[in-house]
Order: structure tokens, then C-alpha cells, then sequence
């Protein structure tokens, strides 16, 4: 039976909107472009029961109704962003595009790219015109993974097409899977609804990274400051410090390749790329104020993943963390009940046999992601020495970042 929907990339923008499409009802395929996410065996099950396909020939995606396009677009070499997966997966659609079909770009770009990029890629492979023959809309991805409150039914999705009527269908398709549709004037106010969220982020995050520092300096607890600040009921959110910013949504520091740079997110960027630079200077300097050198120190670190509570392990700061103390001369073992194995630079790092046990045998214990498995109240008993750089310690129980 054909499907409904064919999503092109099952990463970690694709692989949520197939899932939520076919908990919907809607027969799915899933065309792989890039890595995939992970996914387990029993969520794989219940995909495939709920009408799930995973796709290799090109030719089943000429058979869908709606085909969403979500490669990932990573930093290149160059620091912009790499539009060749987009590109592979314009091409192969292309060759079997068919009329009346609506084409939805969700991958992270820049504004104009859906019209000046992806248009004249489908419409020269298919002989199509796109407006006419096809639709064509732009649409963010909003997704948090493992975020339970959050999810796609309950996400309100940002829709800007072509024209008056690629929104209108574009908008059809998405009303099946969440509770409200909102219509940007077209696909460059949407592709920019992406850069104002993501950077939104990424500024805010490195405001309050710049706080942690100063509050060290000052002998002040910003966790209590922020505790505090957030029960102010307009013009504030709270955001949190941290070891560094890590996941894919890059911040964009360009609107284009043709524009002006965003001054406030570049200096952003450079606040919120010097965190793990940072913990590692904390990290030497309770080493030293305990009688002891970074070099030949037993650093054990809690928690490697991005995100608490979620194995994705994408732009954490963890692997520069490691690095630098490697560099020091520091010996590194790690836990993280997400991650069974985990290298830098193709070096094994030790996972701990035994998490309060390690702990004890550790000069200096680093909290860098706080999943909810670890009993901080045991783990600060036993650690000699703990870095918390996310805050979760009971107050005084650790060095909070």
C-alpha cells in the first residue's frame, strides 16, 4: 500500500517526525540520507507496527502524497553550513517528483534557501515547477529530544510556502500531527523563525555563562540568583550555566553567506566555546588548592551526553573537557549510564566498574551532565573533591560551577 509521507533523512531531525507520523496514522516510509539516529529495537517495533517502512529504492518516493526533507546541514570546513546532504536528497526525490506532491524542507539552513537553493534543484531534476506543478514550503524543526512535555502533537509547527496554496497544503499535512499550525508570510520568514530560535538560545545561555564566571569572582551564588530572578513573572527566563552548549542546532552567527554577521551571536559563540576552557581552570586550581597537580591526577567525569537523560552525544563539551585534562597530564575515567563505550580522538577512556567506589579513588570528580540515575547526595559524600558545572548539588555539598 503506497504511504502517505516519506521522510528523506532519518537523523535526529527526521527520525521524530516519522515516529509521530506513524503514531498518528500515517503510513511512512523512511528514506535514509546522512547517519541514522539511534533508535531501539522496541521503538523500531512499534514504528513498524504503526505502518512504518524504511525505504532503499528511490522509485517508492514518486508514491507519496508529501515527502519531508531533513538532512542535517552541519558546520563545513568553512564554518558555514553544509547544504550537500540537502542537495543529495533534493536530487534522488527529484528524479521521481510528481505532480501535485508536497516538498517540506526542515533542515536547519539560511534564510532563501528553500526558494534560491532547493527550488531550482527539484524543479530541473523533475521538470516540474514548483508553485504549479508541486508544492514547496519550508518548515523549522522543533525538536527537544527526550523532552516528554514537548512533544510534536503539542508543538506548535511554523509553516511558509511557495505560495498561498503550497501553505494551505503544506498545513493540511501538518494539522495530522500536532494541535496548531502557524502560517509565516512565506519560506524565508520560516527559515529565519530558525535562526531567531536557535540563536535565542545560544545568546541567552552564554549571558548566564558569563554570569557563572563574574558570581565566582564575586563569592556570589548565581544558582540562588537565578532561583530568585525566575520568580519574576515577565521580561525574564531562566536560563542555566554549563560546561559548554552542545547539540544540532548550531548557532548561526550569519543570516547567509551574502549578509551582514549577528555581532551579538559571534560574541556568543565566543563566550559559550571557552566554558570548557573554563571548568578545566577551575578543575586545576581546586586540584591545586588541595595540595595537588592537574598532572597525574585521577579525574573521574559524570555524565558525557549533551542532554540530561539521553544518549546523544552531539557538540557535548565533555570531549574537549577530556582532552585538555589528557593534555595536562590528568588520568580520565568516565560514567554515564547512556553511554557503554566512549573514546577521544580514538582514545578508549576507562568507564568506572563501579560508580561510588570510582568516586572514592578520584582526586577530582566533574559533574557534567546531571541524569537522573545519580544519587548527588551519595556521590558528594563520597567524592573527594566535585565539580558540579550543572548546579544539581545540594547547596554546599560541592564546587558549583
Amino acid at each position: 500500500m503506497p504511504a502517505d509521507l516519506a521522510v528523506i533523512g532519518l537523523g535526529q531531525l527526521g527520525l521524530p517526525l516519522a515516529q509521530a507520523a506513524a503514531t498518528a496514522g500515517i503510513p511512512t516510509l523512511g528514506y535514509q540520507s546522512g547517519d541514522p539516529a539511534p533508535l531501539s529495537a522496541a521503538d523500531l517495533r512499534r514504528m513498524l507496527a504503526a505502518g512504518f517502512r524504511p525505504a532503499t529504492n528511490p522509485a517508492e518516493l514518486g508514491r507519496v502524497r508529501t515527502a519531508v526533507i531533513c538532512a542535517p546541514t552541519p558546520r563545513g570546513t568553512d564554518g558555514g553550513l553544509d547544504l550537500s546532504q540537502v542537495t543529495n536528497a533534493a536530487r534522488t526525490l527529484a528524479t521521481q517528483l510528481r505532480p501535485h506532491t508536497t516538498v517540506i524542507l526542515e533542515s536547519p539552513v539560511y534564510p532563501g534557501t528553500t526558494e534560491e537553493f532547493l527550488r531550482p534543484l527539484l524543479e530541473e531534476g523533475s521538470g516540474l515547477r514548483a508553485g504549479r506543478d508541486f508544492h514547496l514550503a519550508y518548515s523549522p524543526s522543533r525538536v527537544d529530544p527526550g523532552n516528554r512535555d514537548h512533544t510534536p502533537a503539542n508543538t506548535p509547527k511554523v509553516i511558509g510556502g511557495l505560495t498561498p496554496a503550497c501553505t494551505e497544503s503544506a498545513a493540511a499535512f501538518y494539522s495530522r500531527l500536532t494541535d496548531k499550525v502557524v502560517r509565516a508570510r512565506g519560506p524565508r520568514e520560516a527559515e529565519t523563525v530558525q535562526l531567531l530560535e536557535t540563536n535565542y538560545r545560544h545568546v541567552n545561555i552564554a549571558l548566564v555563562n558569563e554570569m557563572a564566571v563574574l558570581c565566582h569572582e564575586l563569592g556570589v551564588d548565581l544558582w540562588d540568583v537565578i532561583r530568585c530572578a525566575e520568580t519574576k513573572p515577565f521580561g525574564f527566563q531562566a536560563f542555566r550555566p554549563g560546561p559548554g552548549v552542545g547539540g544540532h542546532a548550531v548557532p548561526r552567527d550569519l543570516a547567509g553567506p551574502r549578509t551582514r554577521a549577528l555581532r551579538m551571536v559571534e560574541l556568543a559563540q565566543q563566550v559559550n566555546n571557552h566554558m570548557p576552557q573554563y571548568v578545566i581552570q577551575r578543575a586545576a586550581t581546586l586540584l591545586n588548592e588541595h595540595g595537588k597537580s592537574a598532572r597525574g591526577a585521577r579525574v573521574l567525569l559524570l555524565g558525557v551526553t549533551y542532554k540530561p537523560d539521553h544518549a546523544d552525544q552531539q557538540g557535548s563539551p565533555a570531549r574537549e573537557i577530556a582532552l585538555r585534562l589528557m593534555e595536562l597530564g590528568a588520568a580520565i575515567t568516565y560514567d554515564d549510564p547512556y553511554v557503554p563505550s566512549w573514546s577521544v580522538l580514538d582514545h578508549p577512556i576507562p568507564r568506572a566498574d563501579s560508580l561510588y567506589e570510582a568516586t572514592a579513588d578520584a582526586d577530582l570528580t566533574i559533574l557534567l551532565q546531571h541524569h537522573r540515575t545519580y544519587d548527588l547526595q551519595g556521590l558528594s559524600v563520597k567524592a573527594q573533591l566535585l565539580l558540579d558545572t550543572r548546579g544539581a548539588t545540594p547547596t554546599g555539598a560541592a564546587h558549583r560551577l
